[in-house]
């Protein structure tokens, strides 16, 4: 007797199989992700060979100028994206509720109608809200125009037929977890309709060389709700980010097929919706005539976009037996780090005191080349003194206290210049430095406090 197939289950995360249900997968550890598919019989089933859709061609005799981006109208976007959108592209954007990717998304559409002529209609799908709701947001931010088209639809068959109808230049779906296939047996939001859902959209884009932009949920860790293979069937990713508190939004490239993958995008959200900020330094820096004790100003790089901003300590005396340590705005574990290299090898005090560390703005300064600007606000603010105002400080913090060299100081301190700084603390071999600027070599920690006396006089 032939054996009957036993159910074999696997990941919609990763596609690791396994012999029996789990709640957690083995390998991913992902949660309720493990679905049961049926394990063929060997030689069961043939692959025969079909007629191919188009023939093959060299690849030199491929046509790109049909693929070539089109402007969204928003420079900072089309700067994230690579010059623009690509005809039959899915791009996925994810941020946190209340971010402003509805709103950011609707001038997208609203840019994109106003040059009807060119390319076309915009069809905006809503699951979330109905359409009166979004008309009356597109009226709060000016975005109303003839060539957008407003659908309210939750099912993708009913979306297939708007998309007949008005054959749009673009499609924006707000969002892919509210929209359903009749032709799954799954709850919308799940895994298994996620992916139904995506391949379908992504099927149309490229079969009608139709731009889609879709808006995605995520979860409280910031990841992107549902299967991991929802990154993988688009081309483009998007985080959009922004503290609640600040006006500040920063859109970040994940994934990009057409473009750099690391490129930043900064936007401001007003009461008239959201605008672009091509020269966002002004942000994160408070001008000042004279130094405050606690403060150093250093130069991040976000994607290929150098930003100043402002980096700020306070020292205090510790009535606790355990000091506090605060942090925002920067790396925890780099700041711990820092601060015990200050006080063992920079001789400052911090054992009995609590150290408060934050940026200005919402700015976020992840990387290590504010290792120095973070010790010299700490040094400045446990002994009460001040850096010069036009001062940058730039370098990477060893734990032997050695000032590292870190990538881009040319293009750094360009940027500085153009703000008017003219002093600045480096780090050993960093190559030419532009014209305008006293630069001063640090190659340690000791060194870069000896010359804070040099610099303020």
């Amino acid at each position: 007797m032939t054996k009957t197939p036993k159910p074999n289950y696997r990941c919609a995360e990763c596609g690791h199989g396994v012999a029996k249900w789990f709640g957690r997968c083995p390998e991913c550890q992902a949660w309720g992700t493990l679905e049961e598919v049926g394990v063929p019989r060997a030689g069961l089933a043939k692959i025969v060979a079909g007629a191919p859709s188009s023939p093959a061609r060299p690849i030199a005799d491929v046509d790109i100028e049909a693929a070539k981006a089109r402007s969204t109208g928003v420079p900072e976007l089309d700067r994230v994206l690579g010059g623009g959108l690509v005809p039959g592209a899915v791009v996925l954007l994810a941020g946190e509720p209340g971010v402003g990717k509805s709103t950011l998304l609707l001038e997208v559409a609203y840019r994109w109608a106003a040059r009807e002529g060119d390319y076309g209609p915009t069809l905006y799908v809503t699951g979330e809200e109905s359409a009166g709701q979004v008309r009356l947001r597109a009226e709060r931010t000016g975005n109303v125009h003839g060539a957008m088209y407003l659908a309210a639809e939750s099912d993708v068959g009913a979306l297939l037929g708007h998309v007949d109808d008005v054959k749009p230049g673009l499609l924006v779906v707000d969002s892919v977890q509210t929209l359903s296939s009749r032709a799954v047996d799954s709850a919308p939001g799940g895994v298994t309709q996620i992916r139904a859902v995506t391949a379908a959209l992504v099927a149309l884009a490229k079969e009608r060389g139709l731009p889609v932009l879709l808006v995605g949920h995520v979860t409280k860790d910031g990841s992107i709700a549902g299967p991991r293979v929802l990154e993988h069937l688009v081309d483009v990713v998007l985080h959009f980010e922004g503290d609640r508190h600040s006006s500040l939004r920063m859109l970040r490239g994940v994934k990009n097929r057409f473009g750099p993958a690391d490129e930043v995008g900064c936007f401001e959200l007003v009461d008239r919706g959201i605008v672009g900020v091509p020269d966002p330094s002004g942000l994160f820096l408070n001008k000042r005539e004279i130094g405050v004790a606690g403060t150093a100003v250093t130069v991040a790089v976000e994607g290929k976009r150098p930003l100043l901003g402002e980096v700020q300590a306070l020292v205090a005396r510790s009535p606790l037996g355990t000091p506090r340590r605060a942090v925002s705005g920067l790396d925890s574990a780099r700041v711990a780090m820092v601060l015990a290299v200050l006080e063992r090898r920079g001789g400052v005090r911090l054992g009995d005191s609590d150290v408060f560390t934050a940026t200005v703005g919402g700015m976020k300064i992840p990387e290590p080349a504010a290792d120095l600007a973070i010790a010299l606000s700490v040094a400045t603010a446990a002994r009460d003194v001040a850096l010069p105002p036009d001062l940058v400080v730039l370098g990477e913090v060893g734990l032997a206290g050695e000032v590292r060299r870190v990538s881009g100081v040319r293009s750094r301190l360009a940027e500085a210049v153009r703000l008017g700084f003219t002093k600045a603390l480096v780090p050993p071999d960093c190559g030419d430095v532009p014209d305008g600027i006293q630069v001063r070599v640090v190659p340690d920690l000791g060194s870069a406090m000896s010359n804070l006396q040099v610099l303020r006089s």
